[in-house]
């Protein structure tokens, strides 16, 4: 084989070798990352279903003033707290 026939063939398989890992990392389900990671505790992070709140005055969207009492209904009340990002 000449130069040029070697040349050809060591870029041929730089490429497969390319293609392969590429493949590889785009397949990659993250299995090792994801051991590596710190367990979550989601009892820390805030109220938790069913727990009691308590009493609060909030703004709402559009200004008027919010509190536990004022949104509670016959079957109680579902709260969700969105992170902003001007927080």
């Amino acid at each position: 084989m000449n130069q040029q026939g070697r040349r050809a063939a060591l870029g041929i398989t730089l490429g497969i070798i390319v293609a392969i890992v590429l493949a590889d990392m785009a397949f990659d389900d993250g299995s090792e990352e994801m051991q590596s990671r710190t367990p979550i505790e989601v009892a820390s992070l805030g109220p938790q279903i069913g727990e009691r709140v308590p009493a609060f005055s909030l703004p709402d969207q559009n200004g008027q003033v919010r509190t536990l009492e004022s949104i509670l209904g016959p079957n109680g009340a579902l709260l969700l707290f969105h992170r902003s990002a001007d927080w």
